[in-house]
């Protein structure tokens, strides 16, 4: 095994300049089966921000008014401690699914990888050819047929950028709005068309040429693989045990006398890695876990009548022991772990009121008397509305006599705000069984019950 791939990354050279890649075209099982997910996974991201869901927009991330959606809920600036538990939960999910299966997120379900190798990928090999061709076109000079190409690459990669940076831009400003942006003079919306070249430059900056950088050098997922991985975790993993000694193959050769390995050292596993490693070398923090190596090494073992799976989903503890890889109780306990926190999100999310309600005694205040028969407590309500409705706010005495007056106008509370009212509890003295009693509030919002809040009343001592 070769030891010198842990001093530097396959990307740079020992000058610290960009090594370009080149990878083979990948075919096979695993990566017909991820185009299957992949194409799903692109049509949902494509669809999501024009589909509604109770007159709401199904996802919206609109981080310059604070202001988010998720499957038609709301979530204002004043959710943030739930958006704080949320991000909690959502770091402890990824850890837990980091341990027990790896980086199969980055292999089948990141945007990055799906893009880089299901769409601007697949357009290069349409254009400039499989990975020799492309070698050759890049040491020729910029002229002639590759002038021709090079244009109809990149003005292809910079449209699909733009229709992207659209599609991202609906994800934050609401697909309403971006069609506003779109239909409507571009001098009436520039900084919406500043924003949408903005995004579309950075993704096609992304796809044309930092390409396999972001999964090793910026994602900072990827550069947490470290800590999170162990011998125990499933990843795309090569069988050095059955594979070494590497070797040729000849015609009618004893391998086993002559102790080679079933790895014959034809190299495709490096050749259609598209972060450029050689996962021969062990486990790589530039492995995204795409499957490409295992599709080239199936094809090889099956050409030359060897068994299938010398590169494959396992573990590095299974492969030294021997066993491949099954749903131990470790694996069981992480996913349950998984399953445990994912449905304390879903439940945090789904049980959020609407309506948050503050409702107390005015602060220093006691009783105030407003003639001889009755007296009154000054209360302090607060009304946080997250919702995208107005919410008039009705406030109702339960199970016991006296009446409400407002003091001001009848409270209403504006759609993604907090209001603020006082009102007076108007009591006969001849109710106060004590000088402290329990009275309840019903809370209505549009003639509807949303809560009951128990407070202190207090009178004269009797």
């Amino acid at each position: 095994m070769d030891n010198n791939y842990r001093n530097k990354i396959s990307t740079v050279d020992e000058q610290g300049k960009r090594v370009w890649l080149f990878p083979k075209k990948p075919a096979g099982a695993f990566f017909n089966k991820r185009k299957i997910v992949s194409y799903g996974l692109l049509l949902m991201l494509l669809c999501m921000p024009f589909i509604k869901l109770n007159g709401k927009q199904l996802l919206l991330f609109n981080i310059l008014e604070r202001k988010f959606i998720l499957f038609g809920q709301v979530f204002y600036p004043q959710d943030f401690s739930l958006f704080a538990i949320s991000m909690v939960l959502m770091v402890a999910f990824v850890g837990l699914f980091t341990l027990a299966y790896g980086r199969i997120f980055c292999g089948w379900i990141c945007p990055q990888t799906i893009f880089m190798e299901m769409v601007f990928r697949q357009i290069e090999y349409w254009i400039d050819g499989d990975a020799n061709q492309q070698r050759k076109l890049w040491n020729l000079p910029m002229q002639g047929a590759k002038l021709r190409k090079r244009i109809l690459k990149h003005s292809i990669f910079y449209i699909i950028s733009f229709l992207l940076g659209n599609i991202f831009l609906a994800y934050i400003i609401s697909a309403d709005k971006l069609i506003e942006i779109m239909i409507d003079a571009p001098a009436k919306h520039i900084g919406g068309l500043i924003s949408i070249l903005i995004f579309s430059t950075i993704f096609y900056l992304v796809f044309s040429k930092m390409r396999e950088q972001v999964c090793t050098i910026v994602c900072p997922y990827g550069r947490l693989q470290g800590v999170l991985v162990n011998n125990a975790t499933l990843s795309v993993v090569y069988d050095f045990i059955r594979g070494e000694k590497r070797a040729k193959i000849s015609k009618g050769e004893d391998r086993e006398t002559e102790e080679k390995g079933d790895c014959v050292d034809c190299g495709l596993c490096v050749q259609v890695c598209p972060t450029g490693i050689d996962i021969r070398n062990g486990t790589q923090l530039e492995c995204v876990n795409c499957t490409a190596c295992i599709d080239a090494c199936d094809t090889v073992m099956e050409k030359v009548g060897f068994e299938k799976g010398l590169i494959r989903y396992d573990s590095i503890e299974g492969v030294e022991t021997r066993k491949r890889f099954s749903f131990t109780p470790r694996i069981v306990m992480l996913t349950a772990l998984m399953a445990g926190v994912l449905i304390a999100l879903i439940s945090l999310l789904a049980t959020r009121a609407d309506v948050e309600v503050v409702l107390l005694r005015t602060r220093g205040t006691l009783f105030q008397k407003i003639n001889d028969q009755e007296i009154s407590n000054l209360f302090d309500i607060n009304i946080i509305n997250k919702t995208d409705d107005v919410k008039s706010i009705e406030i109702k005495l339960i199970g016991s006599d006296g009446y409400i007056k407002m003091i001001g106008n009848n409270l209403k509370a504006n759609p993604g705000a907090e209001s603020q009212g006082k009102f007076m509890l108007i009591k006969s003295k001849e109710s106060l069984s004590s000088n402290k009693e329990k009275v309840l509030f019903g809370i209505y919002a549009n003639g509807e019950l949303i809560d009951e809040v128990k407070c202190t009343y207090v009178g004269p001592l009797i």
